[in-house]
């Protein structure tokens, strides 16, 4: 007997044995079941999933002697003859071979003939996007109203070459690429009855090398058992394929992750060493970091990607120690890279310049991060506060630290309850006291912690003018140029921080606002000589040089720049007024 290869002897032959595709064979069951049959089919997936595998055994259902069901026998004529390719009732035609409108045309005449001896004559179309435009709409009008003794099965790899109006008249099933997990488990299956012995690292390799498609991953275990016999390791597997090692996809993207330029440019020189193809170790480094970007997206759950159990445990070991942030711009940089690759005349050079810029975007900071921490140190700065050095520079009271008691008395002020008229004995009404009178009283103190959270505003605090509006809330006016900075009071720290400066002297519903008074003119620096009031306009100050070497270090000790500076180990390069 002549031998069969493993990909035909392990063909599927009922729908419980199609691997990976449950939807689709659900779907048919269920209509066969239902006698609600339809009249053409389009399948749609890539190679070696079981587009045709499923049309066959479809036919065999409705023409089996028993059927039709959704369990054909494998015994009577009709299927043995269908299981064998000698139907007279099952035509498979190639539409890469058989695209023209003859063929179409040979095809509509011989749908008006009944079938030999089953039920029905299902025509299965492979690869039917070859087809012309003109055999197309030759095949239109069939299509739609086939006689009640035809059923139509269309296979294609490219569905968007069909065009809408054959793929209307179909009930579309999209079969998807096999997981490597199911793949990894028929492979064993099939070693173990053929006697073979294999490894989990090779069987992994295998069906790495197939990148979902049963068909190729089976014709390369035969392959392999041509080439090595009964027992088959990962060296084998990576001999024979050309494919590198998961170990070694690990440890290059390990490096990666950590940055380690080095142990990068030695994996591709050992990789160049024995051959390797660059695009595909690319190929393959791109789904291993979209695998550690899931594993992050999923919480850490190896368990939940698509792979085997071993490279489950490595994915989710790399995830733990990087950020999605990080691996999304490595997959970025890979995918750019994988592109190039395929044209590049060098391709060691440009996977080279790829895995560098892959594990510099690993370990540097990026924008997104630098503006978060910036927002988590000024708000602690704006809650804390620097330490009180006394005066207008002063610092804030820590957070939960009430404000000091002022130096006069022993109790902080409040403010005094508003009294009716006549409540005074033997005298006028009492008028309600002022609620501006303890902010007035102890203006240098809050004024200081104010500064403290807005260091804009510090040269400008100090001369604030405080109202009652008739509403009752407090106005503090400052300076028309100190507009722009009124915003920042805005700010959930600051305005927290400012209410607990200015709470401690009014009534605890008292709203307090900042406005900007334009009619007030800025505040006079200490060292400017005062404006001669006879003269139609100030005399013009002839400009003065800084000290930039002192402005330099007065800049520095500002504590958001300090702060800045330590912890992203920063200089002042440049100052600009």
């Amino acid at each position: 007997m002549s031998y069969q290869v493993l990909a035909r002897k392990w063909r599927p032959q009922q729908f419980d044995d199609v691997i990976g595709q449950q939807h689709v064979t659900r779907t048919l069951v269920n209509a066969i079941r239902a006698d609600r049959v339809a009249h053409a089919y389009l399948f749609v997936g890539p190679r070696g999933v079981g587009k045709t595998s499923t049309a066959r055994i479809f036919a065999k259902a409705l023409n089996c002697g028993k059927g039709p069901t959704p369990t054909p026998c494998g015994e009577c004529p009709s299927c043995t003859a269908i299981a064998a390719g000698a139907s007279l009732d099952v035509i498979e035609i190639d539409a890469a071979s058989n695209r023209g409108i003859d063929s179409i045309r040979d095809l509509r005449e011989s749908v008006k003939y009944a079938s030999a001896g089953g039920r029905f004559k299902v025509y299965i179309v492979d690869e039917v996007h070859m087809l012309t435009a003109e055999a197309f709409n030759a095949l239109l009008k069939t299509l739609e109203e086939p006689p009640p003794h035809v059923k139509f099965v269309l296979a294609t790899t490219e569905p968007q070459k069909v065009p809408a109006t054959i793929a209307s008249r179909c009930q579309r099933f999209d079969l998807r690429r096999i997981s490597a997990r199911d793949i990894v488990s028929h492979l064993g299956r099939i070693a173990r009855t053929e006697g073979v012995e294999l490894t989990d690292e090779a069987l992994l390799a295998i069906a790495r090398g197939a990148e979902g498609g049963l068909r190729d991953a089976e014709s390369a275990l035969d392959q392999l058992i041509a080439f090595r016999g009964a027992k088959i390791a990962e060296e084998d597997v990576l001999a024979v394929f050309g494919l590198v090692a998961r170990q070694t996809l690990q440890e290059i993207s390990a490096a990666i992750l950590s940055g380690d330029v080095g142990a990068l440019l030695a994996a591709v020189a050992r990789l160049d060493e024995t051959g390797k193809d660059f695009h595909r170790v690319m190929v393959e480094l791109v789904e291993h970091f979209r695998n550690v970007l899931v594993c992050l997206a999923l919480g850490g759950d190896g368990a939940a990607l698509d792979v085997p159990e071993l490279e489950a445990r490595a994915v989710a070991e790399q995830a733990g120690g990087t950020d999605p942030g990080r691996v999304l711009r490595i997959v970025e940089i890979l995918i750019d890279a994988e592109r190039n690759l395929r044209h590049a005349l060098s391709r060691r050079m440009h996977f080279e310049m790829a895995l560098i810029r892959s594990a510099r975007a690993a370990t540097s900071v990026s924008i997104d991060q630098i503006i978060r921490q910036l927002n988590d140190l000024k708000g602690r700065l704006g809650r804390e506060g620097p330490d009180d050095e006394g005066g207008a520079g002063g610092g804030r009271a820590p957070p939960d630290e009430p404000p000091r008691d002022p130096p006069s008395g022993g109790t902080r002020p409040r403010t005094a309850p508003a009294a009716t008229a006549g409540e005074a004995p033997g005298g006028p009404s009492v008028v309600p006291a002022d609620p501006a009178a303890g902010v007035r009283a102890h203006w240098p103190t809050i004024a200081g912690q104010i500064a403290g959270a807005v260091p804009a505003l510090r040269s400008h605090v100090a001369d604030a003018q405080i109202a009652v509006r008739p509403d009752g809330s407090l106005e503090i006016r400052l300076s028309a140029e100190c507009a722009p900075h009124i915003r920042l009071l805005d700010a959930p720290h600051n305005r927290q921080a400012i209410r607990r400066c200015v709470g401690a002297y009014v009534s605890p519903d008292t709203e307090v606002r900042f406005v900007a008074d334009v009619d007030r003119p800025p505040p006079r620096a200490p060292d400017a000589p005062a404006a001669d009031a006879s003269a139609k306009d100030p005399p013009a100050r002839p400009p003065r040089r800084r000290d930039v070497a002192k402005l330099r270090e007065q800049v520095a000790e500002e504590p958001l720049v300090k702060s800045v500076m330590e912890r992203f180990g920063a200089r002042i390069s440049s100052l600009r007024e």
